[in-house]
């Protein structure tokens, strides 16, 4: 499903938890617009179709979205406190038939991804303002003597811990190389030659720049514009380029990218590691994205741990994953919305909270006995943050190749 239909499938499942009565049906006798069957209600007996056109004003389509966020009727007032609090119970009904009392588990996930996706979209911008905030801070203090000098001593800081980690590279590199009887010594001696020279001459061109930058103001404002990462056009949540002026993508060892994959591993690390803000909005601007693949693997996870209870079908397992999932969502998407202090508390207490509703969901939801459910919450919980964790890094690979 694309990200378009399933906002607009999600857009409407909340107009099904809404509380708004049915409209009137005032067109008795009509073809329904699908199967030409002439109707007898809201829905063509033949064919299932509603008969509401969904002609509306821009005020009554206005009117009817807030009815939809606000208006919500008993069903989803049942099955939010249950989905916190009692997730067993609601497993239980789901998978023993009594859905009518409660809010549809597909439709509830749905919403509970789009709040998701919403949430994390805000906490993605906010990530790009408090960031485009810090370089204007640094552009206002570069126009001081104390913040070029500042700024210099921070420049001469790096450039020495570049130059050290660089020497301390090419002396493992040699002592290795040295043990390896096909290399001759008077090529490894060589080669860290070179290493040493490149590295001195980097830290002497560092220094030269942080000088720089200290005496003249001109250059102090070029060095913040070069270094500061203008946004590119966003597409499907992909920032699609860097500024070639751009501080990552002067970091060491960007130039070698074309050599060969080691090289190019590492000169996307160090990009990286240049500039870790833009890397992480980035990651996160897919990653919230990939989340919907989290079903299949907790529905199948379920599944293999009651691999025995034949009377369970993978149908019912994905109805207590989505179930979990809208749990997640929710939970997580209000962290992203809280401010800073408050959110980090919270995503503390999710990673006690999470675990403790899936052992709810397992003792309640599919009757297994309290050292039962804890083993298999064990189980459940270690499958899905192993596969996970693959995902996410196979996600920040990915991410080194759009940076």
């Amino acid at each position: 499903m694309s990200a378009p239909e399933m906002e607009a499938a999600a857009a409407d499942s909340l107009a099904s938890l809404s509380g708004r009565g049915p409209r009137p049906f005032t067109d008795k006798g009509k073809p329904c617009a699908n199967c030409g069957a002439p109707l007898e209600g809201p829905y063509c007996y033949a064919c299932g179709q509603n008969s509401d056109t969904h002609h509306r004003s821009i005020w009554h389509l206005t009117i009817e979205a807030i009815e939809g966020m606000f208006h919500l009727d008993g069903r989803l007032a049942r099955t939010l406190p249950l989905l916190f609090f009692k997730p067993g119970v609601l497993a239980k009904d789901l998978m023993e038939g009594r859905v009518a009392r409660h809010a549809p588990p597909f439709r509830t996930f749905l919403v509970a991804l789009l709040l998701f996706i919403f949430a994390a979209e805000h906490a993605i911008h906010k990530i790009q303002h408090d960031m485009e905030h810090a370089w204007e801070q640094r552009a206002e203090a570069m126009k001081t003597p104390d913040g070029r000098m500042a700024e210099a001593m921070r420049l001469r800081s790096e450039a020495a811990a570049t130059r050290t980690e660089a020497v301390t590279e090419a002396a493992e590199a040699r002592d290795e190389d040295l043990k390896d009887p096909d290399i001759g010594r008077t090529k490894v001696m060589a080669d860290y030659a070179d290493a040493l020279r490149v590295a001195e001459t980097r830290y002497s061109r560092a220094l030269a720049r942080a000088n720089q930058i200290e005496r003249d103001p001109k250059a102090a404002a070029a060095a913040v514009a070069d270094a500061n990462v203008t946004f590119g056009e966003m597409a499907g949540g992909q920032i699609l380029s860097l500024p070639r002026g751009s501080e990552a993508a002067k970091a060491p060892g960007a130039h070698e990218a074309a050599k060969g994959g080691k090289d190019w591993f590492k000169s996307q690390v160090a990009k990286a590691v240049a500039n870790p803000e833009f890397y992480f909005m980035v990651l996160f601007g897919w990653a919230h994205r990939l989340a919907v693949l989290l079903l299949p693997i907790l529905g199948l996870s379920l599944a293999l741990v009651y691999l025995n209870r034949r009377q369970y079908f993978i149908y019912d397992h994905l109805l207590v994953a989505t179930n979990l999932l809208s749990f997640a969502f929710l939970t997580n998407a209000l962290g992203f919305v809280l401010p800073t202090p408050v959110a980090a508390a919270w995503f503390i207490a999710l990673m006690f909270w999470t675990p403790i509703n899936l052992f709810q969901t397992l003792r309640g939801g599919y009757g297994s006995s309290v050292v039962g459910a804890a083993f298999k919450t064990l189980i459940v919980w270690f499958v899905s943050v192993v596969a996970f964790s693959v995902l996410l890094c196979g996600l920040m690979y990915f991410t080194l190749s759009q940076i």
